[in-house]
């Protein structure tokens, strides 16, 4: 369920673009975090396994008024994706409007994901449940027929809020960025803990989903692998992955860590702060990719409200927003262990929210405004940055493809 705009990569070196892998969709749920039993191998073994009810193909045609244009929600690499509704305790077909609202990813014979992927998806959501995780609900392997059954996120994908130009979008606030970059960290670290040992291998923004409320959960773990185990540092395994969110040693050598994700997860972080793509061709060679050209501003005080969105103007302190870009640019160390634990990105985002909750409280208290970071022509201690504010507007992103995400 990636990005239209993202690429994955398919292939062992060289690299290759998968044209196909695209996506305008994102879905999931909550749920509670449980120890993960041995993971299983075989599909037999996955398919019992897994605490998840088995769809009939006729059941899932009957949810989905029989696959409906009108019911799509998104299309990807995968397949489609149709909105459904079952009963709530049944899980039988429901009529449209009543019980429960699904998503149901299709599919598609000829997918460049394909049988592998589907069931890897199976194998980890039908044993990993966390409030930070999506929640895959069922899955249906009938003839020839593959489908995955998910609890429907009204609000969609973090890509479409952070991306998608219309009157309609409202842009997400600061505190609401740092809420969902928290929560994403918190859903990584349950990955990576020892109850799971999990690298996700596929961490980005169209991969974080939306409920009703905002809240933060991974989807999509077609990629994902088992950890490392004994005296083993990391996975030997093919490149795959999103170009401009894999790690850069992961990409030179097959080698797959936990520190991989964390690279994946600064990237995505920078892109909250940023609201720009990962990758994005439609902007000057040296702007394209946004890792290389944030980079030389993140550590400046004068520099670090180029790379700021700027409708986030007025919400967010300089200091806060340095430590914003700090944390970024640990995650972004080209040198692994460099890079910080997950339970750290946890801890650190916390204390950025509390600080921008604790600066809002005081200022509702004082009569004197609040001094908060602007990037405003008109005041006085701006002027000799006018040039590089209205760069700065100037390098907003184009309109991606609307998304069919809408509640």
């Amino acid at each position: 369920m990636g990005s239209c705009f993202s690429v994955r990569i398919k292939a062992e070196s060289p690299l290759h673009h998968d044209p196909k892998s695209g996506s305008k969709g994102g879905y999931d749920a909550s749920g509670t975090s449980s120890t993960v039993p041995s993971t299983p191998r075989t599909e037999g073994e996955i398919l019992q396994s897994s605490n998840l009810k088995s769809f009939s193909f006729g059941e899932l045609k009957a949810a989905t008024r029989n696959f409906r244009p009108d019911s799509v929600l998104g299309e990807g690499g995968f397949g489609c994706v149709y909105k459904g509704w079952i009963d709530e305790h049944s899980l039988t077909p429901a009529r449209p409007g009543t019980g429960m609202v699904i998503a149901v990813k299709r599919l598609n014979q000829e997918s460049f994901q394909g049988h592998q992927e589907w069931l890897t998806e199976i194998n980890f959501l039908g044993q990993l449940y966390h409030p930070n995780l999506v929640k895959l609900i069922g899955y249906c392997l009938e003839d020839d027929h593959r489908l995955l059954v998910y609890e429907f996120m009204p609000k969609g994908s973090l890509e479409n809020h952070l991306f998608r130009r219309a009157s309609y979008v409202q842009p997400l606030s600061w505190n609401l960025r740092i809420k969902i970059a928290l929560d994403a960290a918190k859903g990584l670290a349950f990955l990576h803990s020892d109850k799971a040992k999990v690298i996700y291998r596929d961490l980005k923004a169209s991969n974080i989903l939306l409920d009703s409320n905002y809240n933060a959960k991974l989807s999509d773990f077609g990629l994902a692998k088992d950890g490392p185990t004994g005296s083993k540092s990391h996975v030997s395994t093919r490149v795959m992955g999103t170009y401009g969110y894999a790690a850069p040693e992961y990409m030179a050598t097959g080698h797959l860590t936990k520190k991989s994700d964390i690279y994946s997860f600064g990237v995505v972080l920078l892109e909250i702060l940023s609201g720009r793509r990962a990758i994005d061709k439609s902007k000057p060679s040296r702007e394209q990719n946004l890792v290389d050209w944030a980079r030389p501003y993140l550590g400046s005080k004068r520099k670090v409200f180029q790379v700021m969105d700027a409708r986030l103007e007025g919400q967010y302190s300089l200091k806060d927003a340095l430590k914003a870009a700090n944390l970024a640019v640990q995650c972004l160390s080209t040198e692994p262990r460099f890079r910080p634990k997950v339970e750290e990105l946890v801890k650190a985002l916390e204390l950025l929210l509390e600080s921008n909750d604790n600066e809002e409280s005081r200022g509702s208290q004082s009569e004197k405004p609040r001094k908060r970071y602007r990037s405003s022509s008109n005041d006085p201690k701006n002027r000799r940055s006018t040039k590089e504010i209205s760069a700065g507007k100037a390098a907003s992103n184009p309109k991606p493809t609307a998304s069919p995400l809408r509640a």
